[in-house]
């Protein structure tokens, strides 16, 4: 399972080691214990500080890549399953930092875009290594209040979320939006000891009705999300089986609570050619009790007919052989 060999993709390592070993954690690790694995080695290998070391690039890219599988449960759940060749059967999405990206690369990224290709971008160095720096400009965001903006490409605006301890027992959610369907990613800091800020999350916006959002959950119990790229990347492959996955695309988002205090979220611009219109808002979960337990019920009755699904595929697999 941790055979060595080419790795096809941008975001990929050129050699692959098992990720469990890359990241030192054991199979039973919780994603809490991975997380902070990944944290710790990504600050040690930063590029930003190993200028002198050419290798510290390589183990940058090796430990972000074993994350991207570690983190997501049905890619981990894969790899444990049967290896690297699994998620190559399934495909990793691209990655491509679109800072670095020439006028005509840039415009080839939109194309595959807008037929449907899953491409997912990643945030512009200059923006991490500011925010690490922590010389990047903090607007207030109070609990129940939102903002409106428009940041340019490959930018981001800063919002500090203070939260009371009720408010943190509570649970809260950040979420943004666009009615004019921008593409943008919300992301979530860490406060580091030096004073900076690490980006810990990240969710890429997706259309939603008339709208693209990005949302996060710190709530005490799992929220689940719905990810199109899933369908998309099943459709491509195999229209017959893309019917089975309408479901899967329901992915569990990563169970985290934040303390009291203030917290640091950006809306980072992520459009090929223009900047991002967005509003985005803080709310703290008990102003919503009822439509929450609403949605957990919905939720829970979606699993059920994905397994549905899961257990119809199989049965039409065996009787499609034996024909």
């Amino acid at each position: 399972m941790a055979s060595s060999g080419k790795m096809e993709g941008p975001s990929a390592p050129a050699l692959r080691r098992d990720p469990y070993e890359v990241l030192s954690v054991s199979r039973d690790s919780s994603d809490q214990e991975i997380k902070s694995a990944y944290r710790k080695l990504a600050l040690k290998y930063h590029p930003d500080k190993n200028a002198s070391n050419p290798e510290a690039s390589e183990l940058f890219k090796e430990v972000a890549y074993s994350y991207s599988i570690l983190s997501d449960p049905e890619k981990r759940r894969q790899y444990d399953t049967a290896g690297f060749e699994a998620l190559e059967n399934e495909g990793m999405d691209m990655e491509i930092d679109l800072s670095n990206l020439g006028t005509v690369n840039t415009m080839f990224a939109a194309l595959f875009s807008k037929l449907g290709v899953p491409i997912k971008t990643t945030v512009s160095p200059t923006v991490l290594e500011e925010a690490m720096n922590g010389t990047v400009t903090v607007r207030p965001l109070p609990v129940g209040t939102s903002a409106m903006g428009k940041v340019e490409k490959q930018s981001a605006h800063f919002f500090g979320v203070t939260i009371s301890e009720e408010q943190a027992h509570s649970g809260i959610v950040v979420r943004a939006t666009s009615v004019a369907q921008s593409k943008f990613k919300l992301l979530f800091f860490e406060q580091e000891i030096n004073g900076g800020y690490g980006l810990a999350l990240q969710e890429d916006s997706q259309k939603t009705g008339k709208v693209t959002s990005a949302g996060m959950y710190f709530l005490h119990f799992q929220v689940y999300r719905m990810d199109s790229t899933v369908n998309a990347l099943a459709m491509a492959k195999d229209p017959e089986a893309a019917f089975f996955k309408r479901l899967e695309g329901l992915q569990p988002c990563e169970v985290s609570t934040l303390k009291p205090g203030t917290h640091i979220f950006a809306v980072y611009g992520d459009n090929f050619f223009k900047p991002a219109s967005y509003t985005i808002e803080a709310m703290c979960a008990k102003s919503y009790e009822d439509t929450t337990e609403r949605l957990k019920e919905i939720e829970a009755k979606i699993l059920e007919k994905r397994n549905d699904l899961r257990q119809f595929e199989t049965e039409y697999r065996k009787e499609t052989l034996t024909e």
